[in-house]
């Protein structure tokens, strides 16, 4: 009998804790990023992904635990392997878009003059390479983000970590950072994305981790984690009168505007059941059922937290 194939982990987090003046910081949080995945790292405002992610880029130490990185003989930390965009830009105002790249390449091993060639491509692609000779002060904040964005992934590294990535952009650049986030997933790149929009979160990763309070609240892959829930959403046109639904056993909410109806089915209730309590008592124009989106599972667990720590 042959053993099931596991994934590759690019990075193991094992019981790692954070402690700051007596207050965990990060409690307890075991996680594994796969290769080749793109990896949702989510929680709201001073939930510890900052100081998370800091731990994984060896900024700050764990007072417990492992932080293990499969392209490290020993597991340690290697910076030349990974990318880092962080929430906080920190480009140098006076000095030039090529000149920039070039540095922060140089720090992670690439040779100036390859660092110099692969950035002018990328500027190209982003139809930046009018800029490559200006200094970044003279770059709106979205130009400033593609050149961050750049310089995280100049080296092709094989973990990329991207905090708030989409912050803001336009809707036009929003779409352009979510193709390019999957162009790196299609050449093996393993990338941690931490990001609050949650229909891009929902769009791009495989996997997610939900951290609220310091402590695990979610993992694993997003669509058992929404089948798992429960749920269906119902959205109904119809003709005729359908304030029967607002007394039905099946149905958690309703919402019912004109010849339009939105529903939460409550959880456990298959959707064939909630069909046949139509049948007769409405005409169907159009319907869909689909399962709840990340940004309602987002905010009922850390409501729920929210509650039982008070």
């Amino acid at each position: 009998m042959q053993s099931e194939l596991r994934p590759e982990k690019t990075l193991s987090i094992q019981q790692v804790y954070k402690y700051f003046e007596g207050t965990k910081a990060v409690d307890g949080v075991s996680l594994d990023v796969q290769a080749g995945e793109i990896f949702g790292l989510l929680g709201p405002n001073g939930a510890g992904k900052t100081t998370l992610i800091r731990m994984i880029l060896n900024i700050t130490q764990p007072d417990s635990g492992k932080i293990i990185f499969s392209f490290s003989p020993d597991g340690r930390f290697q910076p030349e392997k990974i990318g880092y965009l962080p929430e906080e830009r920190g480009l140098y105002d006076d000095r030039k878009v090529s000149d920039t790249l070039v540095f922060l390449a140089r720090l992670k091993g690439l040779a100036p003059a390859q660092a110099r060639e692969r950035g002018l491509l990328w500027l190209s692609r982003l139809q930046l390479e009018a800029y490559y000779d200006r200094k970044i002060r003279e770059l709106s904040k979205g130009m400033q983000q593609k050149v961050q964005f750049v310089a995280s992934i100049l080296h092709q590294p094989q973990l990329v970590v991207l905090d708030e990535p989409f912050a803001g952009l336009d809707p036009v650049n929003q779409e352009l950072f979510r193709e390019l986030i999957l162009e790196l997933k299609s050449t093996g790149m393993t990338v941690l994305l931490s990001a609050h929009q949650m229909h891009l979160v929902e769009d791009l990763c495989d996997r997610i981790f939900l951290i609220n309070q310091g402590q695990p609240v979610l993992y694993g892959n997003l669509r058992e984690i929404k089948r798992e829930w429960g749920e269906d959403w119902v959205k109904l046109d119809f003709q005729g009168n359908a304030e029967f639904l607002k007394q039905s056993s099946l149905v958690k909410n309703v919402e019912i505007r004109d010849s339009r109806a939105e529903l939460i089915l409550k959880k456990g209730t298959r959707p064939e059941a909630f069909l046949d309590t139509l049948s007769g008592k409405l005409e169907i124009e159009q319907i869909s059922i689909q399962k709840p989106p990340l940004h309602h599972i987002f905010v009922e667990l850390v409501t729920q937290r929210s509650g039982e720590k008070k």
